[in-house]
């Protein structure tokens, strides 16, 4: 019988039909200048659908992936990625976005963690970058625990609720996450675990699928 002790939640390719709840998630405009720079004006469907067709259309594939965060009931509570992916530098951007009612919740740090190993052991790449708004400490906390470090801070590079606000780059090195993966797996536990489908592949590591 499968083991309903823990919470589950999957990762799978984002898809045109996910720009849907993507649109409505973004409604909140304080809540999107909170984690995106670039976009204020909360937008309809179509114009997700453009702003996202490198996303979920043939081109630029090589250079970016996302998938959607799926609880049990396969419903999308959010979406992570790889984004600005070079295989020259061997590095990429690696976005996340939570439903409200999940942060804080450990879901986040392990989607992310996810990603860290899939972009370093199946992608090969040698380096990721973030960055994050300096007064969000949800995405301070999280960058953190995860072990990135500080590499800079962009003085009033984020303009929000009517100030201008600092902006904190981070980055991660192949071996920087060699280093802290194991440490952080035990520090998690395995009360909520995400995963790649049923492929195995999961985080804490080898929590793999139930069913």
């Amino acid at each position: 019988m499968p083991d309903t002790s823990y919470r589950q939640f999957k990762l799978r390719p984002l898809e045109k039909a996910d720009l849907e709840i993507v649109t409505r998630w973004f409604q909140d405009a304080q809540d999107l200048a909170l984690f995106d720079r670039t976009t204020r004006i909360p937008q309809n469907l179509t114009q997700t659908e453009h702003a996202w067709e490198g996303a979920v259309g043939i081109s630029n594939r090589e250079e970016k992936c996302w998938f959607v965060i799926e609880n049990d009931d396969r419903d999308a509570v959010g979406v992570v990625g790889l984004e600005s992916i070079s295989p020259f530098n061997r590095d990429a951007v690696v976005p996340v976005f939570v439903e409200k009612s999940l942060r804080r919740q450990g879901v986040a740090v392990r989607a992310v963690a996810l990603m860290l190993d899939f972009a370093f052991q199946q992608l090969g790449l040698n380096r990721i970058t973030s960055y994050y708004r300096a007064d969000n400490h949800g995405s301070r906390d999280l960058i953190s625990r995860l072990g990135c470090q500080i590499e800079g801070t962009m003085r009033q590079a984020w303009f929000a609720d009517g100030q201008f606000h600092d902006m904190v780059v981070v980055g991660m090195l192949q071996q920087d996450w060699a280093e802290r993966r194991n440490v952080l797996a035990q520090e998690l536990g395995r009360e909520t675990v995400v995963s790649f489908g049923a492929t195995g592949m999961s985080w804490p590591p080898e929590c793999g699928s139930a069913t």
